[in-house]
C-alpha cells in the first residue's frame, strides 16, 4: 500500500484526540482532587508490541515511563491476555515511578484480535504508609510509603478481582477515593476501546497497524532533525537540591554530560550524587522522563510523543545513584529530582543553543498534603501543588503562576480547598520583585498561606530552592529563594526546613513562597516600557525597578523619566 500522507495525518489526529479524551473522562468522573483539579494523569494507547503510539494529557513527566511499565507488563503476560483483561501496577521497581501513581492496563481487541493497549497513569490521593498522601520526603526506605501492587490482573476476562480490590480498600487511608479514581481510569480505557474500534472499522485492521509504524519512524525522523539542529559536542552542567529531606545540610548534586553526534544523543549522568536517605530517589524510567521531556521542549514539530521519539535518545545512569537506585530506597518525592535534572539538561543545552531553552523556573511543583481530623475524629484528606514560574527566555518573558512545564497540572480553587478539608486560604498571591532580573524578567514567586481549622493534622510539603536559586541565562540574575514558614498561632512566623512532615493543631497555619524563576539577559537592555508594565502592575516595585533594571519610574501618573533612566543605566 502506497504512503499516503492525509490519511496518516488523519490518524495521527484521531489517535491524539482518543488519548486526550481519556484523560479529559477521568477529571469528569474522578472523586479526588488531585486528579480533576490538578490533574495529575496520563494516557496513553500502546500497540500489540507494548510500543507506545500515542500519548494524551497531561503530565509530560509520565512520557518515559509508560514505555517501561508496559514492558513490565508483557514480560510477565506476554501474549497470554484476554478481553475483559485489566493489569495494574505501582512498583517502582518493577515498572512504576512512585506509589501514588497506579498505571491500569487494558488490552484493547477487535473481533478477538489484540490490537493494543489502552493506558492510563493517575495519582492517588493515597496508598497507605506511614504518612497521609503517601508522599513525605523523609521517609527512607520504600516500605515505609505505602502498598506496592506488582504486576496484577485487577479484572480478568471481565471480572473483579476482588481480592485485590479489598487488599487497596484496607490498605489506604480514603478507600471509597481511591476505588472511586481506579473506576475513573477504568472508564478512560473504555473511551480507548471504542474509538480504536472506530478507527478500524474505518480504515482497516492492517492499515491501522501499518500507520502506527510510520507514526513511530515519523516521530524518530523529526527527534533525529532536532538532534542534528544542536552542534556536535560534550555540553556539561552541574545543578543542585538543597537536600534530601532526612540530611538537611547536604545538597545533592545532579550532574549532566548531554553528548550529541550525527542525529543521536547521549545524556550520561555519572557524576550525580549516590542514592540518599530521603525520598527524593528516582527510578531511572523517570530519570528518561525528565531527559525526554528537556529534548521534546526545544522540538518545533508537532510529531507525536510515542516510542520512535525515543529511538536516537539514549540515556545512562550509574546502578546505585540518585536516578537509578537499588531498592528498597524510598522514591515517593522523586519529582523533585526529575525537575532539577530537566533544569540541568536546559542548562547543558544553553551552551548550544542558548536561545531555544528558558532559564531555570522555580524549581518543581510544591506539592503538600493534609491528612485531618475534626473535633469528632472525622477524617479527610486534602492533596494539591502550588504553581510556580518559569524562567525567561530569548525574547519570551517569563511566565508567573504556572506548573514546571514537565508536569502540566493546574491548581485547585480555593473554593474547593475549602470544600474538602478544614483549611481557610488566607493569602494567595503573586511576590514583587522575586522573577529574576533580565532582558526578559524571570516569573514570579506564589505565596500561599494556609490556617488548619480542624482539630489535629499531618501535613507533609515537599519544596526545594531554599538554597540553589533558579538560574539566570545570558547575563540574566537567578530567581529568588523559596521559603516555609509556620505560625503556631501566636501570630509569630518562624522557619521550616525545605521538606518535611509534621503535626499541626488546630489554628496553625503554613506559608510557602516558590521560587522566583531566573531571568535572561542583560537586565540593563529590558525595554523601559516593558519594566512600566511591571511596575503599573504590582510585578516589580519603583526602587528594584531603578536598582535592577535602571529605569527611573515616577509616580501619579506612573511614568519613565527618560532623562534619570539614561543617567542610571549610563551608570
Amino acid at each position: 500500500m502506497a504512503h499516503d500522507p492525509v490519511r496518516l495525518e488523519l490518524v495521527k489526529n484521531a489517535i491524539g484526540s482518543i488519548v486526550d479524551e481519556m484523560v479529559l473522562t477521568v477529571i469528569r468522573i474522578a472523586y479526588s482532587s488531585i486528579m480533576r483539579d490538578t490533574m495529575d494523569l496520563s494516557s496513553a494507547f500502546c500497540d500489540r508490541q507494548g510500543r507506545m503510539i500515542a500519548q494524551g494529557l497531561s503530565v509530560a513527566l509520565h512520557l518515559g515511563s509508560i514505555p517501561d511499565a508496559m514492558d513490565a507488563v508483557r514480560a510477565k503476560y506476554g501474549d497470554s491476555l484476554s478481553p475483559g483483561d485489566v493489569v495494574v501496577l505501582n512498583d517502582p521497581y518493577q515498572g512504576g515511578m512512585h506509589l501514588p501513581d497506579i498505571f491500569m492496563f487494558k488490552p484493547v481487541f477487535i473481533r478477538e484480535r489484540l490490537l493494543g493497549y489502552a493506558v492510563v497513569v493517575a495519582h492517588h490521593n493515597d496508598i497507605g504508609g506511614r504518612v497521609p498522601g503517601s508522599s513525605a520526603a523523609d521517609s527512607t526506605e520504600v516500605f515505609q510509603e505505602g502498598l506496592r501492587i506488582p504486576v496484577l490482573k485487577l479484572h480478568d476476562r471481565g471480572q473483579p478481582n476482588q481480592t485485590l480490590l479489598d487488599l487497596i480498600a484496607i490498605n489506604v487511608r480514603v478507600p471509597d477515593t481511591v476505588l472511586g479514581d481506579l473506576q475513573a481510569q477504568l472508564a478512560a480505557c473504555g473511551i480507548a476501546e471504542r474509538g480504536m474500534g472506530e478507527l478500524v472499522a474505518r480504515y482497516g485492521f492492517d492499515p491501522l497497524e501499518r500507520h502506527f509504524g510510520e507514526l513511530l519512524d515519523y516521530s524518530e525522523r523529526e527527534a533525529r532533525r532536532t538532534i542534528r539542529s544542536i552542534p556536535s559536542g560534550v555540553y556539561r552542567f552541574v545543578d543542585h537540591l538543597d537536600d534530601d529531606g532526612v540530611h538537611m545540610e547536604e545538597p545533592v548534586r545532579i550532574a549532566v554530560a548531554v553528548h550529541v553526534k550525527d542525529g543521536e544523543m547521549i545524556v550520561d549522568l555519572e557524576g550525580t550524587s549516590p542514592q540518599v536517605r530521603g525520598a527524593i530517589n528516582s527510578t531511572l524510567s523517570f530519570a528518561k522522563s525528565a531527559v525526554y521531556f528537556a529534548v521534546r521542549s526545544i522540538m518545533d514539530s508537532d510529531a507525536p510523543n510515542n516510542a520512535g521519539f525515543f529511538r536516537p535518545i539514549e540515556v545512562k545512569a550509574p546502578l546505585g545513584c540518585l536516578v537509578n537506585p537499588r531498592p528498597p530506597a524510598a522514591v515517593a518525592a522523586r519529582g523533585i529530582s526529575g525537575f532539577r535534572l530537566i533544569d540541568a539538561m536546559f542548562g547543558a543545552l544553553a551552551q548550544a543553543i542558548p536561545q531555544r531553552v528558558r532559564a531555570a523556573g522555580e524549581g518543581g511543583t510544591t506539592s503538600y498534603s493534609f491528612g485531618c481530623y475534626d473535633a469528632e475524629g472525622r477524617f479527610s484528606l486534602f492533596r494539591e501543588a502550588i504553581m510556580g514560574a518559569w524562567g525567561g527566555g530569548h525574547r519570551r518573558e517569563g511566565i508567573d503562576g504556572i506548573a514546571n512545564g514537565a508536569a502540566n497540572i493546574s491548581n485547585a480553587p480555593v473554593e474547593m480547598v475549602e470544600n474538602q478539608a478544614p483549611i481557610r486560604v488566607e493569602r494567595y498571591e503573586f511576590v514583587p520583585d522575586s522573577g529574576g532580573p533580565g532582558e526578559y524578567r524571570g516569573g514570579l514567586s506564589v505565596l500561599r498561606q494556609l490556617r488548619f481549622l480542624g482539630a489535629r493534622a499531618t501535613l507533609q510539603l515537599r519544596a526545594d530552592r531554599h538554597h540553589h536559586r533558579p538560574y539566570g541565562l545570558a547575563g540574566g540574575a537567578d530567581g529568588t529563594p523559596s521559603h516555609n514558614l509556620l505560625d503556631d498561632g501566636t501570630g509569630e512566623w518562624r522557619p521550616l526546613p525545605t521538606k518535611f512532615t509534621r503535626p499541626l493543631a488546630g489554628g496553625q497555619a503554613i506559608r510557602h513562597k516558590t521560587a522566583g524563576a531566573g531571568g535572561y539577559g542583560d537586565p540593563r537592555r529590558r525595554d523601559p516600557a516593558r519594566v512600566l508594565a511591571d511596575v503599573r502592575d504590582g510585578k516589580v516595585t519603583p526602587d528594584a525597578a531603578r536598582r535592577d533594571y535602571g529605569v527611573v519610574v515616577l509616580p501619579r501618573p506612573w511614568r519613565v523619566d527618560t532623562e534619570a533612566t539614561a543617567k542610571a543605566r549610563a551608570q
